[in-house]
């Protein structure tokens, strides 16, 4: 059942499929495998030139898409459309990622040659908080490369997703490269298992991460499975609080926190602890928080009635355990949306590790508030957390911002950037419990874990050598 997350009505109804469905749609993509691996790199950039120009012209249908179902304001989705067609155009240039290396006269008349091919069909299954970036991080880049892809959105707010595939095939892309089906663990699992699956990527919470590169690793799948996250941002006594408290808003209230690079923790170095938390307090406050197709709103609802109540229920436990309650939105009502679901920001302060607001991926708009004495208690505190996901730093001392980001254990770090998602020529992707696998997401990494490596060495005689060798290869 699919609910418009700012009317708590239900607007549609998705068809899950069973072992069948999924087999199909498996049996579709190996069947066009054969013949979309072995077309020519200037046709497949083509279709994906296409497609990007065909999803640009359609980015507001998109956004608008998003927020009828996943409830981010308007403006928030536009982004997470522009994020996703960063990718898109990397993809674009993929003849230029797939040139290999060669050596020539490694030995006697012989070169050696370092290609990239396709792994054959390739399964996607993404989240509920980006249903279009999300996928435009994945089946791009892996049709580029060859594969075929089969995708599995999240059942909570697939329609984006749906319109995705749908422009994909306006654009040309043949019958069975893109693949689409809906449902729940049946479905994962059978993707997970299926032997004509040479890959699986994954975007999720870090128990079902750990889940599905346990599952398919087992089958002799090759796996990316991102997990969930606490991101911490350090401010230390001598940063901008103006603007730390500014990146602390926006990094941890954008898109109802319902984000894993969203900021959960500020780690304040005394003696600034006060300071910044009213300056966050102040600026928490006075957010309008609304329906997503409001200009006006700067936040929306969350994506589920269960969502936004497991979320509201850290706020009296924090206050229980000792911490200060500083802004408490659980009694948000917001005038003709009585039945959305809708909460309002909360900030936690003095937090300590032992809280659950601090153990917890909470993914939803709280924001808790460690008070520190040192940089060297921070960085320990930071490193002592089970997710290395995203982390940040705010401070006017290069060389504190450069040891940080040489010790901190983390995959992406941001200087006076409270979310350092790498653009799409980067890789993304965390450490520890962040991620499971080898590979990052998109990027260079993407290109590697969607193709593998095959070495070639030749050797063409000539015509005026004569004889047969049968010892050992050397070089000489």
């Amino acid at each position: 059942m699919v609910t418009n997350p700012a009317t708590g009505e239900q607007t549609a109804r998705v068809p899950f499929a069973g072992i069948d469905e999924v087999d199909a749609a498996v049996a579709a993509a190996a069947r066009a495998f054969e013949s979309w691996s072995s077309m020519s790199l200037a046709r497949r950039t083509q279709v994906l030139f296409t497609f990007r120009e065909v999803l640009n012209a359609h980015r507001d249908e998109i956004a608008a898409l998003i927020t009828a179902e996943h409830g981010k304001v308007h403006s928030d989705a536009l982004g997470e459309v522009a994020r996703g067609l960063e990718v898109v155009e990397l993809a674009c240039g993929i003849p230029q990622l797939l040139k290999g290396e060669s050596s020539t006269q490694v030995s006697t008349r012989v070169d050696v040659e370092s290609i990239r091919q396709p792994l054959g069909v390739v399964a996607g299954i993404t989240p509920f908080n980006f249903p279009a970036m999300v996928p435009l991080w994945m089946f791009p880049l892996a049709i580029a490369c060859g594969n075929t892809f089969v995708l599995k959105p999240s059942e909570k707010d697939p329609s984006a997703t749906a319109r995705l595939v749908e422009l994909a095939h306006e654009a040309g892309l043949p019958e069975g490269v893109l693949n689409l089906v809906h449902g729940d663990k049946v479905a994962v699992d059978r993707l997970l298992e299926h032997p004509d699956v040479a890959a699986v990527s994954f975007v999720g919470s870090t128990p079902i991460a750990r889940y599905v590169h346990n599952t398919a690793s087992a089958h002799g799948k090759r796996v990316q499975a991102l997990g969930g996250a606490k991101n911490h941002m350090l401010v230390l006594p001598d940063a901008n609080l103006d603007q730390a408290a500014d990146a602390a808003v926006s990094a941890a209230y954008g898109s109802a926190g319902e984000r894993c690079m969203a900021v959960s923790v500020v780690v304040a170095v005394d003696p600034i602890g006060d300071d910044l938390v009213a300056r966050i307090a102040e600026r928490a406050r006075n957010l309008r928080i609304g329906p997503g197709t409001d200009p006006a709103s700067e936040m929306g609802p969350l994506v589920t009635r269960e969502h936004r109540d497991k979320v509201a229920s850290y706020v009296p436990k924090a206050r229980e355990q000792g911490a200060e309650v500083v802004v408490d939105g659980t009694d948000l009502v917001v005038a003709g949306h009585e039945n959305g679901f809708f909460l309002g920001v909360s900030l936690l302060d003095k937090v300590t590790p032992e809280m659950d607001a601090y153990r917890d991926e909470i993914f939803g708009p709280v924001l808790s508030v460690v008070r520190v004495a040192s940089y060297e208690e921070a960085i320990t505190l930071i490193n002592s957390s089970r997710w290395g996901n995203g982390t940040a730093i705010f401070t006017r001392d290069g060389g504190a911002a450069r040891r940080f980001q040489l010790e901190v254990q983390a995959g992406m770090v941001g200087v006076n950037v409270p979310i350092p998602v790498p653009v799409g020529y980067h890789s993304f992707g965390g450490w520890k419990d962040s991620l499971f696998g080898d590979h990052h997401i998109y990027g260079t990494d993407g290109v590697r874990f969607y193709t593998r490596g095959k070495v070639i060495t030749t050797r063409w005689p000539d015509p005026s050598d004569g004889g047969i060798d049968l010892g050992f290869p050397s070089n000489s």
